[in-house]
């Protein structure tokens, strides 16, 4: 017959140990979430070829693209006045030089969708290497340093 011994001085019910087992399966499972929409979130970023700076000794072309906030548009210091001028330049200076790079400087006011159709028109015309000209902003003592953008949330 299965019957309980009654030697066991009344223990049954009292569990007094911690399990630990379901703690670390949970944890495992958030660092492989986590691993992969890291991955993710990395490759969805624009890629951008950055310069090298080593001796200095290779030129590098540059194909300028300045957008002002007033709508004017500037190619290497010459004014264009349509985006197709901008395309026929792009597709000048790819022909001169298959690895130019390209610097897009727009003034802060310039509208985001602006930006986005230029750099769409220069990939139309072969360019692939971009960098966004900026200014350094000045730091002083009464400014605080930005904050860290926060990581998306699985």
């Amino acid at each position: 017959m299965a019957s309980s011994s009654s030697n066991d001085d009344g223990d049954e019910g009292i569990i007094s140990s911690i399990n630990v087992t379901p703690l670390v399966d949970v944890t495992l499972v958030l660092l492989i979430v986590f691993m992969v929409t890291a991955k993710i979130i990395v490759s969805q970023g624009m890629p951008m070829d950055l310069p090298k700076a080593a001796s200095g000794e290779e030129v590098q072309n540059v194909f300028s693209v300045d957008l002002t906030a007033d709508g004017a548009a500037r190619v290497d210091s010459t004014p264009v006045t349509t985006d197709e001028a901008i395309a026929e330049l792009a597709r000048q200076a790819k022909a001169r030089n298959k690895d130019m790079r390209v610097v897009i400087r727009a003034d802060k006011k310039v509208e985001h969708g602006r930006v986005i159709r230029v750099l769409d028109i220069l990939k139309q015309a072969g360019l692939a290497k971009f960098a966004f000209g900026v200014a350094p902003a000045p730091r002083d003592e009464a400014t605080p340093a930005p904050a860290p953008i926060p990581a998306a949330a699985p």
